[in-house]
């Protein structure tokens, strides 16, 4: 019986180190098709070399800000208050993220196209004046808050996750996973980056943020949750069914609406 119960523990463990893995590979895989579809605009109008400085310097000061605050992070705060926060910062992130997908899947909110907004970007870089130093300070800062802004919420949740699943090394290959594989898209795909499912990604991501945020913050409050990690399952299955009635109690009343105004 106690080996039973151990292996079931154990397969419990690794798979809710897969889902961790998975949502933070996911989350960062969104945040760096945003960050890049700012570099792509601003290297293309303004110069290579202004852009690509600037998302240096971003990546060395998100570089310094987790050597600051990752180490107090695990040495200063005890787990139990860690998980609290960490759970309601989850909370927060992942129902904003989950309403707009769910106000996009029901056709109340137009999806998101990067594409679009690429053009945007392009079409407002290039009405700005260039200088011929070779160094563009336009190009250079919208390059650098792009990367910062976006990488500031991949630090946030990859030590959110991490340190509260006891995963941080999962959730440091899940991010650097999604960077190399968003940067190789991008040189390959170069403008075509609505090839990148970021809408259904987002839903995705939104559920599983909101499991978490939900499953640690019981932990940290000294909640027991029924079967241990397996309760992950049924949080997000709760959500998930929760998103869906929305997405189609929202679409139903959308069409009416519509229905309404044309007669």
């Amino acid at each position: 019986m106690a080996d039973r119960e151990g292996r079931s523990h154990g397969v419990a463990r690794v798979t809710a180190t897969v889902l961790v893995g998975l949502a933070v590979f996911a989350a960062c895989a969104v945040e760096m098709v945003e960050a890049l579809t700012i570099v792509l605009a601003a290297g293309l109008t303004r110069g290579w070399r202004s852009a690509l400085e600037g998302s240096a310097l971003a990546v060395l000061v998100l570089a310094a800000i987790v050597a600051a605050v990752g180490p107090a992070l695990i040495h200063l705060i005890p787990m139990s208050v860690l998980r609290v926060v960490v759970g309601s910062l989850l909370l927060v992130l992942g129902l904003q993220w989950l309403g707009k997908a769910i106000l996009r899947a029901s056709g109340h909110k137009a999806l998101r196209d990067e594409v679009a907004i690429y053009k945007r970007e392009v079409t407002r870089l290039s009405g700005l004046p260039l200088r011929g130093s070779g160094r563009d300070a336009a190009g250079f800062v919208i390059s650098f808050k792009g990367v910062f802004l976006e990488g500031l919420e991949v630090v946030m949740i990859v030590l959110t996750l991490g340190l509260s699943s006891g995963n941080l090394g999962v959730a440091v290959i899940g991010a650097g996973s999604a960077v190399v594989l968003v940067g190789i898209v991008g040189a390959v795909l170069a403008r075509q980056l609505s090839e990148v499912p970021e809408n259904s990604m987002k839903m995705g991501v939104g559920l599983m943020l909101v499991t978490f945020g939900t499953f640690w913050g019981g932990e940290g409050a000294g909640l027991q949750w029924p079967g241990a990690d397996l309760a992950l399952f049924g949080l997000l299955a709760l959500y998930g069914v929760t998103a869906w009635v929305a997405v189609g109690l929202l679409t139903r009343s959308r069409r009416q609406s519509g229905a309404a105004e044309t007669t």
